[in-house]
């Protein structure tokens, strides 16, 4: 009886043996299971659709978004004076006409004194111009005489014109203080001054304003790379911070100076920044494709891809009852696609987030 115990034994584990290398056999081609997925999974599951696209190859530079220079407001003042207080931090957003600073200054008192000055010069010239000119007429007086008078008088309504310009833009009171005011809306991107600081108009900046509604990307293009970039060519750019949110830009400059610091050719390419996630300091990828097509095949996101057993697999997608794990073939990739022998149907797609998940799941359940 032993003997057949045994026996039974051996032949119960011999047949469990062969149904666990069927379950693994079949992750070497595909999976084909009833699986659905869950309303909950679906919130966080994205299908994408593939399609034949040329085979690029790629080439990657490194980068850093930086300011939009054409829309940089660098601030100094023309004034001299004490800083009593200031009304903004760096990062701020503020609006034009807004109060930044409040100085004491002696100029500002000055200034009050030459408008007043200015203004009776001008009252006196026109005076004279009105008399040398009936002068001029009854013949007593000469037309270089009436000349002479009306260019004072124009000099006169220049100087007067500046120091009211100047009153205006400092919004200067006649206590001797005056306002630094905003003169763009934007974001406080460089800030110097401080409560107690004495400013000069040789002082630093004082602050700089960018409303970052474009940025610069700045590429760093080294000269094995240098044939295959051109200006116009159509970039993708990739930052740290949001890696999964791709730029489309085109370069629109190549500075034909090399950096000496890099040892790097430099190139700009010009964003719109409308969620203002493309901050500037921030490293970023840039991606352009070279000049040569190799071939046409199926591209499949990166992010769909999962590496098992050294192979590759993708989840197709028709329902979402109608889910299979797919073993595919490379022929090329690049940083955006893996280009693949085999061909989907006309109503499949792909699974690009959640795809570890769910392909454990169908696994498990194959």
């Amino acid at each position: 009886m032993n003997k057949w115990y045994i026996i039974t034994g051996i032949i119960c584990g011999m047949i469990i043996c062969f149904s666990c290398k069927g379950k693994v056999s079949k992750i070497d081609d595909s999976i084909t299971t009833v699986y659905c997925l869950t309303e909950e999974l679906k919130k966080t599951t994205a299908i994408a659709p593939v399609s034949i696209q040329p085979v690029h190859e790629q080439i990657t530079m490194s980068g850093k978004i930086e300011y939009n220079e054409n829309d940089l407001l660098i601030y100094r003042s023309l004034l001299k004076g004490t800083v009593e207080s200031v009304n903004f931090e760096l990062g701020d957003y503020v609006h034009k006409g807004q109060v930044l600073a409040t100085l004491h200054s002696e100029e500002a008192q000055e200034l009050f004194q030459q408008k007043r000055l200015y203004e009776t010069q001008v009252e006196m010239l026109k005076n004279e111009l009105q008399l040398s000119n009936d002068l001029l007429r009854d013949g007593l007086s000469v037309k270089i005489d009436v000349l002479k008078t009306k260019h004072e008088l124009e000099m006169a309504k220049i100087s007067l014109q500046k120091v009211q310009q100047t009153l205006a833009m400092y919004r200067v009171r006649k206590d001797g203080y005056f306002d630094i005011i905003s003169p763009q809306n934007g974001y406080i991107i460089q800030k110097t001054i401080n409560r107690g600081q004495n400013i000069t108009p040789e002082s630093e900046p004082l602050f700089s304003i960018s409303n970052l509604k474009q940025v610069w990307v700045m590429v760093n293009i080294y000269a094995s790379n240098l044939r295959e970039i051109k200006v116009g060519d159509t970039v993708k750019v990739r930052t740290v911070a949001y890696p999964d949110e791709i730029y489309i830009g085109k370069i629109d400059k190549i500075y034909n100076v090399f950096d000496d610091d890099e040892h790097v050719l430099k190139a700009r390419v010009v964003l719109d920044n409308k969620n203002l996630q493309l901050m500037p300091g921030l490293s970023a990828d840039i991606i352009v494709n070279k000049r040569t097509v190799l071939d046409s095949a199926l591209a499949i996101p990166q992010s769909a891809v999962i590496f098992y057993n050294d192979r590759e697999y993708i989840i197709t997608h028709k329902s979402d009852c109608d889910l299979k794990v797919r073993h595919v073939h490379k022929i090329a990739s690049n940083d955006e696609y893996y280009y693949v022998k085999e061909v989907l149907d006309p109503d499949e797609r792909v699974v690009v987030t959640n795809v570890l998940l769910l392909f454990e799941e169908l696994k498990n359940k194959a």
